[in-house]
């Protein structure tokens, strides 16, 4: 390798290192006519002191004492620190911001003769947008909208740096550092905002519990409504068809009853069934109470059959003679007299009734009925 490329290379070299681009002017590559000009460089060469041409990547011939090397640029794209400075957001807060900036050379002509130094310049002017822009939004906004900023350094910087024949790429910011006081408040209004989130979920989930509840009892009381009227109506129908049960036993029972009283000595069968359910009735009444109206005959059993089957006569008689009312004897001049048979029967059978004497601890009449006593209920059991 030549001396020239061996110069060439660390002048490369400290550019990388931040040297500035004015430092590879003139004599810093020692010409030797025949020239490596190594990848993604370009040369700059001059001829009697003026711009001659530029010399890419290969071998090119310099002519000494007529030519030289003016600069070395790059095409590579190179990494540059912009140094941290302060600036006041739109809320009156002081942030110290420092970034990055990838920058490239896309004319090596501008880049040599536009700027005396464009590393130099694409930092400050960084910096001056940097400031620039964040006094355009506040504290809140510059953590959200941390890519939005990156791009309009970017374009702030592009439209300056056109005539030097530099292309910025991108800008990070790297560090955002906010007073301590600053720093407090906000860890205070993130543990604000995350116990309200936390009061907000906890009053979602107490709410949705409610309503669970409320929707649980709800079908819970329209299930027991629905089984309540369900059994009702099960009940009313089974009611009802026991009713209807019956009443078809009652009709088919009464109808037997008549066609048996209609037969030969039926109403005789049907005086001795009602003289039977009239004792049956007294028995009853002597068991479920200690105070009855009883007859002044008790103590005659035959007495009270006759009794019965004289209200059964009575109410055949007024049956048969419902029909047709009995037409008046013209003959007849005062009442008549005549004593159904019945009547007779009941009153040549029955012996005249005796009234009980009265005794203060058993027997006691009572004030509407002469024939009507009360009885202890011992009394009437044993007798």
């Amino acid at each position: 390798m030549n001396h020239a490329a061996r110069l060439g290379r660390h002048a490369v070299k400290c550019t990388r290192n931040g040297i500035s681009a004015a430092q590879l002017r003139h004599g810093s590559t020692f010409n030797t006519f025949i020239n490596f000009v190594p990848q993604q460089e370009v040369w700059v060469i001059e001829r009697f002191g003026k711009f001659h041409r530029t010399a890419e990547a290969g071998i090119q011939i310099v002519i000494p004492f007529l030519e030289q090397i003016a600069y070395h640029q790059s095409l590579k794209e190179m990494a540059m620190d912009v140094p941290s400075q302060s600036g006041i957001t739109s809320d009156n807060v002081t942030l110290a911001i420092d970034g990055v900036l990838y920058i490239k050379v896309i004319d090596p002509y501008s880049a040599s003769y536009g700027i005396e130094d464009y590393i130099y310049a694409v930092s400050q002017l960084a910096q001056t947008t940097m400031r620039s822009e964040i006094g355009k939004l506040t504290l809140d906004k510059i953590f959200q909208e941390r890519e939005t900023l990156n791009q309009q350094i970017v374009a702030a910087i592009n439209d300056a740096a056109e005539s030097w024949g530099v292309l910025c790429l991108r800008y990070e910011i790297k560090n955002i550092e906010v007073p301590e006081t600053v720093k407090h408040a906000m860890q205070m209004q993130v543990e604000a905002e995350r116990k309200k989130r936390a009061h907000i979920l906890e009053s979602e989930g107490e709410k949705t519990s409610t309503i669970n509840i409320a929707e649980g009892e709800k079908q819970s009381v329209i299930l027991q409504s629905e089984a309540l009227r369900s059994e009702k109506v099960n009940h009313a129908l089974g009611e009802a068809e026991s009713m209807r049960l019956q009443a078809e036993a009652r009709a088919a029972a009464i109808e037997k009853i008549a066609m048996a009283i209609n037969t030969n000595n039926g109403d005789k069968a049907a005086g001795f069934a009602i003289a039977e359910q009239y004792m049956t009735a007294f028995k009853e009444l002597a068991q479920e109470s200690t105070t009855l109206l009883l007859p002044g005959d008790t103590n005659n059993p035959a007495a009270m059959v006759a009794q019965a089957l004289t209200v059964y006569d009575r109410l055949q008689t007024s049956n048969s003679t419902s029909g047709t009312p009995p037409s008046p004897d013209p003959s007849s001049t005062g009442p008549d007299t005549t004593t159904p048979p019945s009547s007779k029967a009941f009153t040549e059978n029955s012996q005249p009734i005796k009234p009980r004497p009265k005794s203060p601890d058993d027997i006691e009449l009572l004030r509407d009925s002469p024939t009507a006593f009360k009885l202890p209920k011992q009394y009437i059991q044993g007798h």
